[in-house]
């Protein structure tokens, strides 16, 4: 069991955009910023239920079949759910659709008053709380029966658990763009290294696969 981060950030640091508007509502920079995973054949099967088999299948689709793979239960922010988006509405189900990728429990962390569990289409098991970083975790590997916990992001969560010595392995990859803005994953972690063995791959998209191992 191991408590796992994957996350795509730009070469400056960032793992989100501000771009967005009412009308293109991820902005033209996100697609720029996931190009590579969101191009592999796993994201294909796994997110947009496309069982054609078309999609990359190099190192890229490597780490995404890792993305899922030996996980048990996940762990995001509210962002990451899209309760930002409809805040009050009591019948919003997230952005995911009707069958999430995840078919595990998810717990979703929030300030706001929690939520009833959704259970969705295919598995996942949305609950929403309000917790510390590590009461969050401890839900999680209760719910995630002996295999790995993965916390989703956003950047603010996975920063939070990496502060808090949390996480036992970080992938970052690292997409070849320069964003200039956003939430910047590394701020206030000088020497994460410590502690964690680093090994890095590039892919054929000219993304860096970045990994740290406790």
């Amino acid at each position: 069991m191991a408590v796992r981060v994957d996350l795509n950030i730009s070469l400056d640091g960032f793992a989100t955009t501000t771009d967005q508007t009412p009308e293109n509502p991820f902005g033209d920079d996100w697609p720029r910023l996931v190009d590579a995973y969101a191009a592999t054949r796993t994201f294909r099967e796994r997110v947009l239920h496309d069982a054609s088999g078309q999609g990359t299948t190099g190192v890229d689709d490597k780490y995404a079949e890792a993305y899922f793979a030996d996980t048990g239960a996940e762990i995001m922010g509210a962002g990451m759910f899209g309760l930002h988006n409809f805040p009050d509405d009591p019948d919003w189900r997230g952005w995911w659709g009707d069958e999430p990728p995840f078919r595990i429990p998810v717990f979703v962390l929030t300030h706001r008053a929690p939520r009833p569990s959704i259970e969705m289409t295919g598995g996942t098991i949305f609950h929403f709380l309000s917790a510390t970083p590590q009461e969050a975790l401890d839900r999680a590997l209760e719910a995630a029966g002996g295999k790995d916990v993965r916390v989703g992001g956003g950047a603010t969560v996975v920063r939070d658990f990496l502060k808090a010595g949390l996480v036992d392995q970080l992938h970052v990859a690292i997409a070849p763009i320069i964003l200039g803005r956003g939430i910047r994953l590394w701020d206030d972690l000088r020497g994460l290294e410590t502690g964690y063995d680093v090994t890095a791959e590039t892919a054929e998209s000219g993304t860096v696969h970045l990994t740290f191992r406790r």
